[in-house]
């Protein structure tokens, strides 16, 4: 990706700079369209979408996470009669402004959202377990770099002595560091239950809140596979590689980790996404039909 300048991409570069990687190769993707099911239909599965039905000898589910908000059910949860939103629906701090506010998840889009919301409004930070921040001289690109090459070193049977870190670690990006020095970033245990203005902890002792901000991550958006009857009690398929092993015509790219190393982020889902294509190339080399790709989004 070109340089962006001293800052992190923004959405709309983003957006652009995959909207010219699509345009480059000229990939034909059609949008928008909605997999609704993958089916089995003898030697082949269909893909049955609101745009009409594909059959292909190959299924490729890369549709990820992001559509798949994850928030924990705690007791009461319906009880309460604030403001619940999910991180994936935050996008500005003024609705919160003057409001007793409650943050919930330790990752990085906690820290963040943390940071901005505790400028308008008074926040509690939640999180199961003490966020673990990285040194201030260590970004995201520095982070990755160093998780890759761990990969490498364990694939090749070197020595790993590279400094740790994972990639859930908070990164102390700008707004994060200025949140640290107005003394923000200090964390309360999980509470037990929602009353209807406010949560209980377990001492018994109750808060009110106005909102809870839900920054507790995603899950594999995989319904559109429930009829092929391959997703596990965990939420996941089985897999060697990124190849199912209850399905065999069908892949899956870019769930994370158990889908290839850092596999939910662009720059991570490259390695996988190139052995997942060899991989089928291989497959269907012994046949005259290369037309069997279907890539499943939601």
């Amino acid at each position: 990706m070109p340089p962006t300048g001293p800052e992190y991409p923004h959405r709309d570069q983003v957006i652009e700079y995959i909207a010219r990687y699509e345009n480059r190769y000229g990939l034909a993707v059609q949008r928008p369209a909605r997999v609704e099911t993958v089916q089995k239909d003898g030697a082949y599965l269909r893909v049955v979408s609101d745009r009409g039905n594909w059959r292909a000898r190959v299924v490729v589910s890369a549709t990820g996470t992001w559509s798949h908000p994850y928030v924990p059910d705690y007791p009461d949860w319906d009880r309460f009669q604030g403001i619940q939103l999910h991180s994936a629906h935050y996008q500005d701090p003024e609705p919160f402004a003057a409001r007793d506010v409650a943050i919930v998840g330790g990752g990085n889009s906690g820290a963040q959202i943390l940071a901005e919301v505790s400028k308008v409004a008074r926040t509690i930070w939640v999180t199961l377990e003490r966020p673990l921040f990285l040194p201030d001289d260590v970004d995201g690109r520095v982070l990755f770099e160093r998780a890759t090459e761990r990969w490498r070193a364990q694939q090749e049977g070197r020595p790993i002595d590279i400094p740790t870190g994972g990639l859930g670690d908070v990164v102390m990006v700008p707004p994060v560091r200025e949140a640290r020095e107005r003394g923000v970033l200090q964390t309360s245990p999980p509470f037990e239950r929602f009353t209807p203005i406010g949560v209980v902890w377990p001492d018994g002792t109750e808060t009110p809140v106005d909102a809870v901000i839900w920054c507790t991550g995603f899950r594999p958006a995989l319904d559109h596979l429930r009829e092929l009857n391959v997703i596990e009690q965990d939420g996941r398929v089985r897999v060697e590689g990124t190849r199912s092993v209850e399905e065999p015509r069908l892949w899956l790219v870019g769930y994370g980790d158990w889908t290839g190393f850092a596999s939910a982020t662009l720059l991570g889902v490259m390695r996988t996404a190139r052995s997942t294509v060899a991989e089928i190339a291989s497959t269907l080399g012994a046949r005259k039909d290369p037309a069997g790709v279907v890539a499943a989004r939601l």
